[in-house]
């Protein structure tokens, strides 16, 4: 894991790539338990049966849950001290170019794209690749925005 001592650090680090971090695995009970969230019980996801003869071969999670997921993935990635509070700001860009089958394994590498100031810290932007252990073409693309604060907020 990066530490940064603090935002200014972070800045520095503007273009440089972190990652690949560890496995986490997808299994039918996180599926379910994103269903139920969401209200989202589309066959493909929750019918094994099913989804064993559609398109994909088996159940798949849902790529908002694929989505969910980044802060777990990218907090073992890096860390910045001296901020108050981060939040997540919201996205410029999602894609799901591939599904992740269900037992499946993530894991992420990101890019710190920007890191632009705010009142009372800054605005991060973070390219963010998720990778399938089944190979091939990424389940997620994703440009998350975050803010970090070190000050008050106004």
């Amino acid at each position: 894991m990066r530490v940064f001592a603090d935002i200014e650090e972070l800045a520095a680090a503007v273009g440089q790539t972190f990652g690949p971090g560890p496995w986490l695995r997808v299994d039918q009970g996180r599926v379910d338990l994103f269903a139920d969230a969401t209200d989202d019980h589309q066959w493909i996801h929750l019918d094994a049966e099913r989804a064993a003869a559609g398109p994909f071969g088996g159940t798949i999670a849902h790529g908002y849950l694929t989505l969910s997921l980044l802060p777990a993935l990218v907090g073992g990635l890096y860390r910045v001290d001296g901020v108050r509070m981060g939040v997540n700001y919201g996205l410029n860009r999602v894609r799901f170019p591939a599904p992740l089958r269900v037992g499946g394994a993530v894991r992420a590498t990101a890019t710190i794209a920007e890191v632009a100031p705010v009142d009372g810290g800054v605005q991060l932007v973070t390219a963010v690749v998720v990778q399938s252990d089944a190979g091939g073409k990424p389940v997620c693309v994703a440009e998350s925005v975050s803010r970090l604060y070190v000050g008050p907020l106004r």
